[in-house]
């Protein structure tokens, strides 16, 4: 059964109304954009101050979770190289000690292990002491053999477990653990954590005051032209759009520009940095936010921008009374 005509004609003008409606709340969220955007670009100097302060306060937040980010990654590569080393009793022989280190390596918890002789063990303490004459001049070699284990986890408790096992078979004479500088590294990766996210928020409270104070001023000093749109029955939320989208320009415009010193900082400090890893064997690169770290930074400083345009209108806008 069709509805009648006049149900038909009532229903396509109330969807040509809400369209018509829709289209025109879009084309005055483009004007609104576009000439906030203006606004600001009529003032280049302190719109890009402004700006400016916002990218310091996002920039070092960001830096202090960068170097974190590189701690953890040189954590996990600490971890995966984590040993103990079994010592055995001088007067266990060859075969004494392949037997041992059969036993060691059937264990479950061990995922590798390498049988290190008397002689193979003086010959790294030589390269590594840098003590060729000194050592070479001994009658006999006094180091046993030892056996290195590379354990499946590496957690403090489980490789403390792990040693106490092995330092009561027959033939050990020690175990030997040292993870305390490790531990020490995490402890300090955790507080750098709490401390960058404690930065994060102080210096987001900063961004929202300095969007806030900026928008008060451009209130304040477009107040008679609120007052005279608020008579003509603009609500709240028409007045406040403009402001909104310059916020949300000012956030934007500071996280490029904090993306912008983060890479000139990285780049400035690439070289030193390198050279000072490669002096110590090791191969680092500085890290960088990458496209998905630089989304989250853009959307969070444009939301900020947002945020805090939208605290400082309504605030004001409260206290306006059109006469």
């Amino acid at each position: 059964m069709s509805s009648p005509p006049s149900q038909r004609r009532g229903a396509r003008a109330q969807q040509s109304r809400f369209a018509s409606r829709l289209e025109s709340w879009k084309r005055h969220h483009r004007a609104m954009a576009t000439d906030s955007l203006r606004r600001l670009l009529r003032y280049p100097l302190g719109s890009l101050l402004t700006m400016l302060a916002i990218a310091i306060a996002l920039m070092l937040p960001a830096g202090l979770w960068l170097t974190l980010d590189s701690v953890r990654g040189l954590d996990a590569e600490l971890t995966q190289s984590a040993t103990l080393t079994v010592y055995l009793e001088q007067r266990v022989d060859s075969a004494e000690a392949e037997r041992i280190h059969q036993a060691v390596m059937a264990q479950p918890e061990v995922t590798q292990t390498r049988l290190i002789d008397a002689d193979e063990g003086l010959d790294e303490l030589n390269q590594s002491l840098g003590l060729e004459d000194t050592l070479g001049g001994l009658d006999e070699n006094p180091l046993p053999f030892s056996i290195v284990v590379h354990p499946d986890d590496v957690s403090p408790q489980a490789m403390q477990a792990t040693a106490d096992h092995f330092a009561d078979m027959a033939g050990v004479d020690e175990v030997r653990l040292d993870l305390a500088w490790v531990e020490r590294l995490r402890q300090i990766t955790a507080l750098g954590n709490r401390i960058a996210l404690g930065l994060g928020v102080l210096f987001g409270l900063g961004v929202l005051l300095i969007v806030g104070n900026t928008i008060r001023l451009a209130v304040e000093s477009r107040r008679r032209e609120i007052e005279v749109v608020m008579l003509i029955g603009a609500t709240h939320g028409f007045v406040r759009r403009p402001f909104l989208y310059s916020g949300a320009w000012y956030g934007l415009g500071g996280g490029v520009l904090a993306l912008l010193l983060l890479l000139l900082g990285g780049q400035w400090l690439a070289l030193p940095v390198t050279t000072l890893a490669q002096s110590y064997g090791a191969d680092f690169s500085m890290p960088s936010l990458g496209v998905g770290g630089s989304t989250i930074l853009l959307f969070c400083s444009t939301l900020l921008g947002w945020l805090g345009a939208w605290l400082a209108v309504s605030r004001h806008l409260s206290s306006i009374k059109p006469e």
